[in-house]
C-alpha cells in the first residue's frame, strides 16, 4: 500500500524536475548492511527513482551506516559535512540515515543539533517501514522524521530487491546476537538473536535460483546458533543440507561464525558437500587466553586451535580466515607474541586485523589499562607482519593447481582479463571478457601475486 502511495509522490517530483529523480545508497559495514541496501534501492527503484553512484547526482541520498568501529561513526560524519554544500546546491534533495549507527541515541542527538539537514532517520529493526517513512517525508517537508525502535521480535523480509549482482546473492537466515562480547556494540544496535523460518528462507533461495542466482551466501552475526529460538528447533547445518537441495545453487558460503557454536555436525555436512565452499571464516580476534576471557569470547586458544584441527582434518583443502582485534585494552607484549603464536599454528590463509575501537556503551570502554594509540599501533603492526607472511606462503601453495572459478567481475587493472573467485575464495585473474560474467569456468592457477593468482582456462567451455 506504501509503495502504491510513494509512486504518486515520486511521480509529481519527476514532473516537477522535468526527469526521473534519481537515488544513491551507500553502504557502510557488513554484508548484512549490503544486503539491507538491496532492499532499500529496490523500494526506490519500485517508487519510481533512477539509481546514481554518484552522490552528487542524487535526489534522494541514504546512508546505510555501521557502527562496530568509532572510525566507521566518524567517516559519517564526515561525509554529511560535505553532503552540506550539495544540499544547498539541490533544494530538492533529501538525505536519510540508516543502520547500526541510527540504533545509538549519542549518533542521533548528534545529527539533530550539527546536521539538522537530515531529512529522515530510521534503524536496523523497521527497515521494512521505509516506504511509509518516505511517504511520511513528502507529506510533511522541512521537519525531520525519526523513527527508531530499540527492539523488535518482528522478521519482515518480502521487500523488493535491487541485487547488486544477478548471479550471487546474500539471504538473511538470522538477525542480532546474544554474545555480547565485551567490545561489540552489534547486540545493543541489532537486538537479541531472531531466527528465519526454514520455508521461508528455502523459498528466497528457491526464487534466487530461478532468477539466475548460482551462489547464495547465507548471512547473520553468528550463523552457527541458527534455529535454537525457532517453536521448532532446526540447527544450522539441517538448514544448509536443505538449501543444497535447492536446483541451480550450485555454491553456497556463510558467515559469520562463532568458533565458540561451530558443531561437529557442521564440519561434517561441510565436509560432505559439493556445494559448500571450501572456506570458512572463523573469528578468533586474539590469541590470548587472558584478552579472551576478557573480551567474553567463551572459548580457550586451546579448544579454538582444536576446532580449527578438527576442520582441517575434515577438509584438507579448506580456507580458514579470521578476524584479528589488537590493542584490547590490558594487551601486553606476551599477548601480542601468544596471538602471532596462534597465528601461524592456524595456519591461517588470511586474517582481517583491527585496531581496537573504543566504543561508548560497551563494557571494554570502561576497562582499565586503555593503550595508547602508538602502542596500539605498534601491536597492531606487529601482527600484521605476520599475518602477510603466512597469507603469502598459504596463497603460494596453490601454484601450478587447477580449479573452478566463478566469474564476477572485469580486471580493475587489465580490461583484457576477468576476475574471478575460487571455492576457497582467493582470486584469479585470467583473459575473458564481459560475456563471462556469472559463469564458471577451469582455471589454472599460473603465477602467485602474493594475495591473488594470474591464470589462464583449461578449455572454453564452462565448467
Amino acid at each position: 500500500m506504501y509503495i502504491e502511495r510513494l509512486k504518486g509522490y515520486v511521480t509529481n517530483l519527476a514532473m516537477r524536475l522535468g526527469h526521473a529523480p534519481k537515488a544513491c545508497v551507500v553502504t557502510f559495514g557488513c554484508q548484512m548492511n549490503a544486503r539491507d541496501s538491496e532492499k532499500l534501492l529496490g523500494i526506490l527503484k519500485t517508487a519510481g527513482y533512477d539509481e546514481t553512484e554518484e552522490e552528487k547526482d542524487a535526489d534522494f541520498l541514504l546512508y546505510n551506516t555501521c557502527s562496530v568501529r568509532d572510525n566507521a561513526n566518524q567517516r559519517v560524519y564526515g561525509r554529511l559535512g560535505a553532503v552540506k554544500n550539495l544540499r544547498k546546491g539541490n533544494p530538492d534533495m533529501r538525505i536519510a540515515l540508516c543502520g547500526c549507527m541510527m540504533q545509538e541515541q549519542t549518533a542521533i542527538d548528534r545529527i539533530r543539533t550539527g546536521y539538522s539537514f537530515v531529512d529522515l532517520i530510521f534503524g536496523t529493526h523497521n527497515i521494512f517501514k521505509f516506504a511509509e517513512l518516505m511517504c511520511t517525508l513528502f507529506q510533511n517537508p522541512g521537519g525531520m522524521v525519526i523513527d527508531v525502535w530499540q527492539e523488535t521480535d518482528q522478521i519482515v523480509e518480502e521487500l523488493p530487491v535491487e541485487r547488486k549482482f544477478s548471479y550471487k546473492s546474500g539471504v538473511n537466515v538470522m538477525f542480532g546476537c546474544n554474545n555480547f562480547c565485551t567490545y561489540c556494540i552489534v547486540p545493543y544496535v541489532r537486538g537479541r538473536e531472531r531466527s528465519r523460518a526454514p520455508e521461508e528462507i528455502l523459498d528466497e533461495v528457491r526464487k534466487l535460483a530461478d532468477d539466475g542466482v548460482i551462489e547464495v551466501m547465507l548471512l547473520g552475526q553468528n550463523v552457527n546458533s541458527y534455529g535454537r529460538n525457532l517453536d521448532e528447533p532446526i540447527s544450522f547445518a539441517k538448514l544448509i543440507q536443505q538449501v543444497e537441495q535447492v536446483e541451480g545453487i550450485r555454491r553456497i558460503r556463510f558467515m559469520t561464525s562463532h568458533p565458540k557454536d561451530l558443531s561437529n555436525e557442521l564440519i561434517e555436512v561441510c565436509a560432505a558437500s559439493d556445494k559448500i565452499c571450501r572456506h570458512i571464516h572463523l573469528p578468533v580476534q586474539s590469541g590470548s587466553d587472558a584478552l579472551l576471557k576478557a573480551m567474553n569470547r567463551g572459548y580457550t586458544r586451546e579448544r579454538y586451535l582444536d576446532l580449527v584441527s578438527r576442520i582441517r582434518s575434515a577438509m584438507p583443502d579448506i580456507s580458514i580466515t579470521t578476524d584479528l582485534i589488537m590493542g584490547f585494552p590490558g594487551e601486553t607484549d606476551r599477548d601480542v607474541e601468544d596471538t602471532i603464536d596462534l597465528i601461524r599454528q592456524a595456519g591461517f590463509d588470511n586474517a582481517y586485523t583491527f585496531q581496537y575501537s573504543k566504543r561508548t556503551g560497551t563494557p571494554a570502554a570502561g576497562f582499565p589499562g586503555q593503550l595508547s594509540d602508538e602502542a596500539m599501533k605498534d601491536h597492531f603492526d606487529r601482527v600484521l607482519k605476520v599475518v602477510q607472511e603466512t597469507a603469502r606462503e598459504s596463497c603460494a601453495r596453490h601454484e601450478g593447481e587447477t580449479d573452478v572459478c566463478l566469474v564476477e567481475t572485469l580486471s580493475d587493472h587489465d580490461g583484457g582479463l576477468v576476475t574471478g573467485r575460487l571455492s576457497n575464495n582467493l582470486l584469479v585473474h585470467f583473459p575473458g571478457d564481459e560475456s563471462m560474467i556469472g559463469r564458471m569456468y577451469e582455471v589454472r592457477l599460473e603465477e602467485c601475486r602474493g594475495f591473488y593468482f594470474l591464470g589462464s582456462r583449461t578449455n572454453a567451455a564452462e565448467a
